[in-house]
């Protein structure tokens, strides 16, 4: 009788390891960095290496204190997808110092001071931006014009070579001659709704060269980039489906029912899918395992009410791009959703505790 080899359950291979998990979530981000690289210019790199180096050495340095082994808490890749998710959120052209402070308040205060990777209630690449966002409002909405030579030459703007953005990144010296003017551009978003409120209608607002099909010329590819990164995490079973649909839901279908109703006060529902962070915040953030929920009917419940609060956050509030908002406001009610939505135990009725 031949031997037959005995093997062990668990039968099916998934990524179980946090630097598997977190290799796969850089490899996602590939395309999406690639596609900001060519309309925004070399600043989101330089963004990416600084953010990097400060996120690595605030890790080191808070292991280090604690008396905990350095390298396996680097090794983990969890504070280099801190610092690439913050790179990619932030303007190109952000100042060395500011990046430095978002970054060590992401890994020192939002994650470190709770007790490391696994304990932290709150997305610390989001709340790093936010941090930024109501400290310095100006410099972290500030964007260059997308690099496409009907939008530069309408407006007469430049873009920037890799000398003059990490020039300006480091020192704040702009290029020989050029001003902010001929360098920045309102983002779509930004467009959008600060002429709403000027009371300009959709049609009037979209006569602009910055626009495309659905979105902001450029930031759509991006968008479509980062889409592409988001479905390889499906596949590769790093994320589940539930959190970004029912983002992209919660926020289409009201927005849908807005736009059926005045057409002219109201964009098209998909401008918010391709106008800002959307598709970035549903796959790359929201899906954050630590902060985000866990019981099947609680991702879909979760996933949906950042949906619901973006659109809110857009239309009503004082921020235009609001993913990093209402991702950090559904982090705090996880565990309460977690809690309602418990799955039925098995041989357990409706009405019983287990």
């Amino acid at each position: 009788m031949m031997p037959t080899a005995i093997v062990s359950s668990p039968f099916a291979g998934r990524l179980n390891r946090t630097d598997q998990v977190m290799l796969q979530v850089i490899l996602a981000l590939i395309p999406g960095t690639v596609a900001m690289v060519w309309y925004f210019g070399w600043g989101v790199l330089i963004n990416m290496a600084l953010a990097s180096l400060f996120a690595l050495a605030s890790e080191s340095l808070v292991m280090w204190l604690r008396g905990r082994p350095v390298l396996p808490a680097i090794g983990d890749l969890s504070a280099l997808v801190t610092a690439l998710l913050f790179a990619v959120a932030v303007p190109p052209t952000l100042p060395w110092w500011m990046t430095l402070i978002g970054i060590v308040f992401a890994i020192v205060i939002v994650k470190q001071l709770y007790g490391g990777l696994g304990y932290n209630p709150f997305n610390p690449a989001m709340a790093g931006y936010v941090f930024l966002l109501v400290s310095y409002p100006l410099a972290m909405t500030t964007w260059l014009a997308p690099n496409i030579p009907e939008i530069l030459d309408a407006h007469n703007l430049v873009t920037l070579s890799f000398l003059d953005s990490a020039r300006l990144i480091l020192t704040g010296a702009l290029p020989p001659n050029v001003a902010w003017d001929a360098m920045s551009a309102a983002t779509p978003l930004d467009q959008m709704f600060s002429k709403l409120d000027q009371n300009a209608t959709i049609p009037e607002i979209l006569a602009s060269p910055l626009w495309g099909d659905y979105g902001g010329r450029g930031w759509e590819w991006i968008g479509n980039w980062f889409l592409l990164g988001g479905l390889y995490m499906i596949w590769r079973g790093v994320i589940t489906w539930r959190i970004p649909v029912a983002v992209l839901a919660g926020l289409l279908i009201p927005a849908g029912m807005f736009w059926l109703v005045d057409p002219e006060a109201f964009p098209f529902p998909a401008f918010h899918i391709f106008a800002g962070g959307t598709i970035l915040g549903a796959f790359f953030i929201a899906t954050d395992p630590v902060t985000a929920c866990t019981t099947p009917r609680g991702q879909l419940v979760y996933g949906a009410a950042i949906g619901l609060i973006i659109l809110a956050i857009r239309h009503w509030g004082g921020y235009p791009d609001a993913v990093a908002f209402a991702v950090l406001l559904m982090n705090i009610a996880a565990p309460t959703i977690d809690y309602y939505t418990q799955p039925r135990v098995f041989g357990h009725g409706r009405g019983e505790k287990t």
